[in-house]
This record gives structure tokens, sequence and C-alpha cells, in this order.
């Protein structure tokens, strides 16, 4: 088992693990009609005093703002400065996602190239790099998601302190953003659902792919 074998691994295990990660997380950023199905579902019209549309368009807006950097609008709703620069906020951290799919992505093809090239990943106790990848993520996020649904309420302020340091802007006042209104907290927690849900789907697959023991070449 050369080192430059077992570094190519290690490398593959990294690669796949942000793969994975930024996959799940851009999941409910890209799908909008996981949005849409909570509107009724939540009653946000009755809640909010406004309709379907109007809170489609104000989500609508705020999306293309923070991911495809168009100018920023909420539609009918009212919005301030502060408002907007967290949502600036989050557009950095989404589209750092999104950067870090299609990176992953594209250094998985090189990879892959390189193994056509006769450079092969070192088994690592008789696994392949699919299988530790899925393993050490899923096993990241069991303990993650176990302490977030212990109590999400507490989970929910600490991701916002971790990511959005030293600032408050993302508490937001409804009279002045009323964007509040039709992004109510129950809806992030069903996106963290969606994103654990196909993370640990995604490690599965890792996993029973790579399940195999793959016997160290001579």
């Amino acid at each position: 088992m050369t080192k430059g074998r077992v570094w190519f691994s290690v490398l593959l295990i990294v690669i796949l693990m942000l793969l994975v990660l930024s996959v799940s997380i851009a999941a409910p950023l890209l799908c909008r009609p996981f949005y849409y199905a909570h509107i009724d579902a939540l009653g946000l019209p009755e809640s909010s005093g406004f309709t379907v549309q109007e809170i489609k368009d104000a989500f609508d807006g705020v999306m293309d703002f923070c991911l495809w950097d168009k100018p920023f609008q909420t539609g009918v709703l009212r919005w301030s400065d502060e408002g907007m620069r967290h949502f600036a906020d989050c557009a950095v951290l989404f589209r750092l996602d999104l950067a870090v799919a299609v990176g992953s992505l594209a250094a998985l093809a090189v990879c892959w190239f390189l193994t056509k090239k006769g450079l092969h990943p070192a088994p690592i106790w008789g696994r392949s790099p699919s299988f530790w990848a899925g393993c050490i993520l899923a096993a990241g996020f069991v303990v993650i998601a176990g302490l977030a649904a212990l109590d999400f309420d507490r989970a929910y302020i600490i991701f916002h302190t971790l990511f959005f340091p030293g600032k408050d802007n993302w508490l937001f006042n409804p009279a002045r953003d009323q964007t509040i209104l039709i992004l109510p907290q129950v809806f992030f927690r069903n996106c963290a659902i969606l994103i654990v849900g196909i993370l640990f789907f995604l490690c599965g697959v890792l996993i029973w792919t790579g399940r195999g023991k793959t016997p160290p070449e001579t």
C-alpha cells in the first residue's frame, strides 16, 4: 500500500463527504415546491394576511436574490435594510454551498479520470473510501440531528449564532420585515429534516456500495 494511494483514498473520502453534505443542503434551496407545499399546510395565508400568490412571489424574490444575485424584492411585503442585510449574509452561505457542490463534483470527476489512468485508492482497513465517507458523515449527523431533535429552538439559536456571529438582524420584527410572517420556524425545522433525510440516504448508498472488503494491491 503506497503512501500516495493512501492519500488518494483520504482525498476521496473528503470529496465524497463534501459532495453529499452540499447536495443535501442544496435540496431545499433549489426545490421551491418544497416551500410551496407548506403554504396551505401551515395556513400561511390566514396567519399572514397575504394571498398564496403574494407569498410565492415574496419567497421567490428572496431566493432569487440569495441564489442568483437578482435585485432584492419581496413583492407586496414590507422589508427593512437590516432584513435585507441578513438575506445578503444568507446569500453568501447559499452560494458557497452551491460552489462546494459543483467543485466537489468536479473534483470527483478528476479522481475518476485518475483511476482510469491507473491511480487507484488504497483500501483503508479493508474498506473503500466511499464506505468510510458514508460512515463518518452519517455518524457525525446522528449526533447533530439527535441534539437538534432534543431542543430545536435552542439548535436554531445556536445555528444563527455560529453562522452569523455578532449579528442579531436575523431576529426579524414582523412590523418592518413581513417575510418572517411567511417563514415560520417549523418550515426551517422541516428543511433540516429534509437535509438530514437526504444525507442519510446518500450515506447509506455510499456505505452499501463500498461495504465489500477490498483486497490490498500487491
